[in-house]
């Protein structure tokens, strides 16, 4: 286990649900093209008032997901650049290194999952 910036448990730590992972604008690509499974990536930032919401409660959702990445849009503005972030929190779906794209849904547990489930329907896309 390790902490983030701002020391929190990242990966595992805690009492998630699912992994955590922080990703940065040297490794995004490279990760969610390896990484296994159903990854939601969620960029935000600290200064967001439903980023915060979303940090504390969505590693404790039971999500179809594997991992949740976290992705601070203030530190990485490359990533937020070719994702085309305009809002936070901003939500995407990768699975198995294949982009499903983002997903715009009320931050429930429920609707969330919903959300992902519908994304994994999708066609993949390339990383952008």
């Amino acid at each position: 286990m390790y902490t983030d910036s701002e020391h929190r448990p990242v990966d595992g730590g805690g009492s998630s649900i699912v992994k955590e992972q922080e990703l940065t604008d040297l490794d995004i690509d490279q990760q969610l093209l390896a990484l296994p499974g159903i990854s939601l990536v969620v960029f935000t930032s600290v200064g967001c008032s439903s980023c915060r919401w979303a940090r504390q409660q969505v590693p404790g959702w039971r999500l179809p997901v594997d991992r949740v990445c976290w992705v601070d849009a203030g530190h990485n503005g490359g990533a937020v650049e070719r994702y085309q972030i305009f809002h936070l929190p901003a939500l995407f779906v990768v699975c198995e290194g294949q982009f499903l794209g983002q997903i715009q849904t009320r931050l429930t547990s429920c609707d969330l999952a919903d959300a992902i489930h519908q994304a994994l329907t999708r066609i993949p896309e390339e990383l952008p």
